[in-house]
Parts: C-alpha cells; sequence; structure tokens
C-alpha cells in the first residue's frame, strides 16, 4: 500500500529539509512542498489562495498516488489541522496509508534555524514572530506522531519518522 507522510509545523521548524531527507531514504517517493501550490508573486495569504492551495495539494497529491514510479508521497506544509483533515478527507477513497508528522522546537532553536536559512527571501521578522507565537498551537496537536526538533540534526528527525513508517 502507498504511504502519504504529511509534515506540517511551524515556519522554520525544518519541514522541508526532513522531508527531502526523508524521501532520498524511501526511495520511489515525491515530494510535495505545499509553497509550491500557492506560489504567488507577490504574496498573497488569504482564504481564497490557501483554498487554491490546498485544492493544489489534493490534486498534485492524486496524481503522484496514480503514478506507478511513486510508492510514497511526502507532503510539506505549515497546515492547520483543518486543512490537514481536509487534504485527509479528500483523498479518503485512495488506498493510502497517511501518516500524520507534527515538527516542533523550541524558540531558540527555531530563531536560529530561521537565521541560517539565507536561501528563503521570505524569512523576514514578521513572519518569525508568527512562526514564534504558533509554536504552542503545533505542541498540543491530537492525532499526529509530535516530533521535537529542537538542538537535533534534521538528519536525525528524518530517522525518528521512517522508524515510525516501518
Amino acid at each position: 500500500m502507498k504511504k502519504l507522510i504529511i509534515i506540517s509545523g511551524p515556519m522554520g521548524v525544518g519541514k522541508t529539509t526532513t522531508g527531502k531527507i526523508l524521501c532520498e531514504m524511501l526511495g520511489r517517493t515525491a515530494f510535495i512542498d505545499g509553497d509550491w501550490c500557492i506560489d504567488i508573486h507577490p504574496f498573497i495569504g488569504n482564504k481564497e489562495t490557501k483554498e487554491m492551495a490546498i485544492n493544489n495539494i489534493i490534486h498534485m497529491t492524486r496524481n503522484y498516488y496514480n503514478c506507478s514510479e511513486c510508492e510514497n508521497i511526502v507532503l510539506s506544509w505549515v497546515m492547520s489541522e483543518n486543512s490537514i483533515n481536509r487534504i485527509i478527507s479528500e483523498l479518503s477513497n485512495l488506498e493510502v496509508k497517511i501518516h500524520v508528522i507534527t515538527l516542533i522546537c523550541d524558540k531558540e532553536s527555531l530563531i536560529d534555524r530561521w537565521n541560517k536559512d539565507l536561501t528563503t527571501e521570505w524569512r523576514i521578522d514578521e513572519w518569525l514572530q508568527q512562526s514564534i507565537e504558533s509554536l504552542e498551537d503545533y505542541s498540543c496537536r491530537a492525532g499526529t506522531i509530535l516530533i521535537n526538533t529542537s538542538n537535533t540534526p534534521l538528519c536525525d528527525v528524518a530517522d525518528e519518522i521512517f522508524e515510525a513508517l516501518i
């Protein structure tokens, strides 16, 4: 049975890097970064564009599911519980095992990762503050594998997810 691994958490926690490492470990794995599904310039994050992004994620996931070369799909994005539930509901007719992972970290680790990521143009103080404020919301999610990435190399986080999938 194919697997869909949904990795969520606040901005800067290490979702994309962990997801890409996990793809390499699993092999025959498609990677979807939710940011690709809402890549509008200038960025507009409102109800309409978030709805479009979720629809794009669902569409891409279905296409990868239908591809015989893909055994696994890793989806990485900042998602509310409602968004995750909607994605799961829309994909409920597929024969796929869904694993929901939430990455969290402490404030100091988040700030450190944020400041080291020089390649992402939107890593600005306003978004950092929003991410810090969301840390508590992510730390109490039910029905998810919760992994704390504080002071942990992301390759070790990917190992932990890999072990949980077996």
